[in-house]
């Protein structure tokens, strides 16, 4: 888990994160805005309300919560992470996706050990290197080296 932060925090450098954060912030600020120009009074008129929902409180042995506040808040926060994730994050995923080359899979890489010598030697391995005995190979392993039609 710590791992994948450190690859985060080393990966990007201080200058791009800190335009980031300031053209962030300037965006939340519009969704924000729109959210309390638009979504707010539309929920308000929805729920019969004064036509302002941010303003919206509830009221307890004479104090007051500011439940709108946080509902406006929280619509504002969704906006957001929707646009972020649907106009960022997916292309960026997908831009990444098409530029990394997969890694051929190893015949070598999947290994068991001899049972005569208990030396490890490949899967695909129909003698050990070692002792020069005859070993069964790995059905599974022939399969997916493509030396096996795959069965169902």
């Amino acid at each position: 888990m710590l791992s994948g932060f450190k690859e985060f925090i080393l990966r990007g450098n201080v200058i791009s994160m800190a335009i980031g954060l300031a053209v962030g912030a300037a965006f939340t600020a519009v969704v924000t805005g729109f959210s309390n120009a638009f979504v707010v009074p539309l929920i308000g008129v929805a729920t019969q309300g004064t036509g302002d929902y941010s303003k919206a409180v509830y009221t307890v042995q004479g104090v007051k919560f500011p439940y709108g506040l946080f509902v406006s808040a929280a619509i504002a926060f969704l906006i957001t992470a929707a646009v972020l994730y649907f106009f960022v994050v997916l292309p960026m995923t997908k831009m990444q996706n098409r530029f990394t080359k997969e890694e051929p899979v190893s015949i070598k890489a999947a290994v068991r050990d001899c049972p005569r010598c208990y030396t490890e030697i490949p899967a695909i391995a129909s003698r050990c290197a070692h002792c020069t005995s005859e070993v069964e190979p790995v059905r599974e392993a022939l399969e997916k080296a493509g030396l096996l039609p795959v069965q169902r």
